[in-house]
């Protein structure tokens, strides 16, 4: 029973399980489920099960990457409407995209630093001021302490020129106090308010005489000017204008830009007073360390100015960071602080252009503006529609094609697909259509190719038929024969013809009394060759029998019960091989086209007496090897029968010794050539010599085997045909 509910549950989960890269993608899923649950334990384990949570969460978004990408390729990027659509995007749309991006990005940091520079210059505009009015009212007040204005007459102008200033900075805290020699007086032109603790050492003796900045003093931070002077009596008198940074100060650095914030930094101190320039500690840092509490932690922000609303969806807020610097009131070192301004594109541009965004010529680049950008809209959307339907040109010629290549694989050759334009993508649909047609074609001649090789194959085996199927050796004659058609039928021709006794009341004795031997060689190769061979077959086995008595005209009787394999011919006709080739050189040349003819040897062979008589019309002479190595060549004759009617063929005769061989050949096989030449008779006989002793079919095999070296890998230049003979 449980390993019927295991095989359940292993079949269940292969039917519904995916595996694979899914697979992997399933398992990571529900381990991170899992883990995600056991993180929620409280103590170690929980933290445990965090950190595997954290590792199989990042394996589940790699393999989900692969997974989703494998999903892209099969689905959506096996379209060529969609590669294109992609290649597109990466080709057309992507580099514009991030020119784009670069351009925003650059304008937004350009914004944020013209938004920074804005609010610095108008700092440094602030303490400039206030250094240029305190410098001034440094002179009047050393030169009333020198005798040459009273006091209370230099204090006049400073109070005149206040009067002046703008709204704005008439809203500022400006405080005034005065030192002789570091020391703090009092001289009626001092303005009260909040200021840095007293005058530090390093700004005791000023090397240039002023100094103007942010200072840092403990947590309050001040626009100050320093300007110094030297009395007559050598006392140096310092006069310092303090202006507190605070969201006054910062709402008028932030005015029409939107909101500024400036972070300084607080210096950790402790008990011990600052020493500066190996100064000892003085009452003004005992001071300031009983003032106020020091923290080691940074400053709350002054910030001053209003967060502005967005003109529309483009004027997004442009938030830029920045330092400026800041100088530590205690030692008179200089850092950097952070200040950040948040500002809007409309306000940026507005201070940019200020006056000059009013007014007609304003209003025609605002329409001209818009008018270009409808008008790259309208070429974005031309292009648009350009690229898709070049795009739906290039994939609807592969559509068609892909459907054209589906209809030829179901067998539907005769599909062609509809071409109406001019480009290449058309001329490969037409090129398609001619394959399509050629395709057609070929397979039409195919059938008929293989309907012709049927024939000739039928042809081959008809033609088989028709040589030797026996070889039937004689009592003191041995027989062999073969042909090699170089093709697949064959237009050379041997047979053999074995002659009995004659027969007398209808009987034969089975005594062979001789054998007609021939071979021959059609013009040309092939069908035409192969049926004139038939036809030449045909006339040379009726002369066989033109001087036989046949046994079927004695009675009914006797022919009804004949058997085919009774032997009833003589070779009256046949014992004169000249007669029969005048009698077939005209049948040939009454019934065959005038280029047609054939070389053709015929030979009788008499069993009693040995004696081969021959005539030779047009063939390669046979030979006759000799017991004793000579060599007979059989060249009585004439010429070829078929081409000149009325020929008279001579007649030879040679006496067959014991141990001689008849080697009777087509030109197939001493003609072959290679780089050394043909094969040639004296190759030929060469091989027979070696292997005389051996049997006929062994010495066939070797003068083939000889032959076949020589032609090599080429093709077989002509039919091959070998027949031999010897006297026993």
């Amino acid at each position: 029973m449980g390993n019927g509910l295991r095989s359940r549950i292993s079949g269940w989960m292969k039917a519904h399980v995916p595996t694979g890269l899914a697979g992997a993608a399933f398992w990571l899923a529900v381990w991170f489920c899992l883990l995600l649950a056991l993180s929620r334990v409280p103590g170690g384990f929980g933290t445990f099960f965090g950190v595997m949570e954290f590792f199989v969460g990042v394996a589940l978004a790699a393999v989900a990457v692969a997974l989703l990408w494998q999903l892209v390729r099969k689905h959506m990027l096996w379209s060529l409407r969609n590669k294109l659509v992609l290649t597109y995007l990466l080709i057309g749309l992507a580099p514009v995209v991030l020119f784009i991006t670069l351009v925003m990005i650059s304008a937004y940091i350009a914004a944020g630093q013209f938004a920074i520079h804005l609010a610095d210059s108008r700092l440094q505009s602030e303490v400039e001021q206030m250094s240029v009015e305190n410098s001034h009212r440094a002179d009047l007040v050393a030169g009333g302490l020198n005798g040459q204005l009273p006091v209370s007459a230099s204090s006049a102008l400073p109070v005149a020129e206040s009067a002046q200033l703008d709204t704005a900075r008439t809203r500022l805290h400006q405080s005034s106090e005065s030192f002789v020699d570091g020391v703090q007086v009092s001289l009626g032109t001092d303005v009260e308010g909040k200021v840095p603790l007293g005058l530090p050492p390093w700004a005791t003796l000023l090397s240039s005489g002023e100094f103007h900045g942010l200072v840092l003093d403990g947590r309050d931070v001040y626009l100050v000017a320093l300007n110094q002077q030297k009395l007559k009596d050598g006392r140096m008198f310092t006069l310092m204008s303090s202006v507190p940074v605070d969201e006054s100060l910062m709402d008028g650095v932030a005015s029409g830009l939107g909101r500024a914030v400036l972070f300084p930094l607080t210096i950790e101190t402790t008990g011990n007073s600052p020493q500066t320039s190996g100064a000892t500690a003085t009452p003004r840092a005992l001071q300031r360390a009983g003032r106020a509490e020091r923290a080691d932690a940074v400053r709350d922000a002054i910030a001053g100015g209003n967060e502005p609303p967005g003109v529309n969806l483009a004027d997004i807020r442009v938030r830029f960071p920045s330092t400026v610097a800041m100088t530590d009131w205690d030692t008179g070192g200089s850092y950097n602080v952070a200040i950040a301004v948040d500002s809007r594109p409309s306000l940026l541009y507005r201070q940019l252009f200020g006056a000059s965004l009013g007014g007609m010529v304003t209003s025609v680049i605002r329409i001209g503006l818009v008018v270009l950008c409808v008008v790259f809209a309208l070429i974005e959307m031309l292009a648009l529609w350009m690229a898709v339907r070049l795009s739906r040109t290039i994939t609807t010629s592969v559509a068609d094609l892909y459907q054209a290549t589906k209809e030829i694989d179901r067998g539907a050759l005769h599909h062609r697909i509809g071409v109406q334009r001019t480009d290449q993508l058309a001329e490969l649909s037409r090129s398609f259509n001619k394959m399509a047609d050629s395709l057609e074609r070929l397979l039409v001649e195919q059938k008929e190719k293989e309907r012709l090789q049927n024939e000739i194959s039928i042809a081959q085996e008809v033609q088989a038929n028709l040589f030797p199927q026996r070889t039937s050796s004689l009592e003191k004659l041995e027989l062999h024969g073969v042909c090699r058609p170089a093709r697949s039928v064959s237009g050379d021709y041997y047979d053999f013809l074995v002659f009995h006794d004659e027969a007398h009341n209808g009987h034969a004795r089975s005594r062979e009394t001789g054998v007609g031997i021939a071979i021959g060689d059609i013009s040309g190769k092939g069908i035409s060759a192969a049926l004139l061979m038939a036809t030449l077959h045909s006339a040379v086995r009726a002369y066989r029998f033109a001087s036989e008595e046949l046994v079927y005209s004695q009675s009914v009787t006797d022919g009804l019960t004949s058997s085919r394999d009774d032997r009833s011919d003589c070779d009256e006709l046949f014992q004169s091989p000249g007669r029969i080739l005048s009698l077939l050189n005209r049948h040939l040349y009454r019934s065959t086209q005038p280029e047609k003819y054939a070389t053709l040897f015929l030979a009788h062979y008499d069993a009693a007496s040995a004696i081969m008589t021959y005539s030779n019309a047009g063939q390669l002479p046979p030979l006759v090897l000799g017991s004793d190595g000579s060599v007979r060549r059989l060249d009585m004759g004439g010429t070829v029968v078929g081409l000149m009617d009325g020929m008279r063929y001579e007649e030879g005769r040679v006496q067959m010794q014991s141990g001689d061989i008849l080697v009777a050949y087509s030109d197939g096989v001493t003609e072959p050539e290679n780089d050394f030449g043909e094969f040639g008779e004296e190759r030929m006989m060469e091989v027979v010599r070696r292997y005389r002793d051996q049997p006929l079919h062994v010495i066939s095999a070797q003068v083939m085997q000889a032959l076949d070296a020589w032609i090599g890998a080429e093709e077989q230049p002509d039919d091959i045909t070998l027949v031999l003979a010897r006297q026993m």
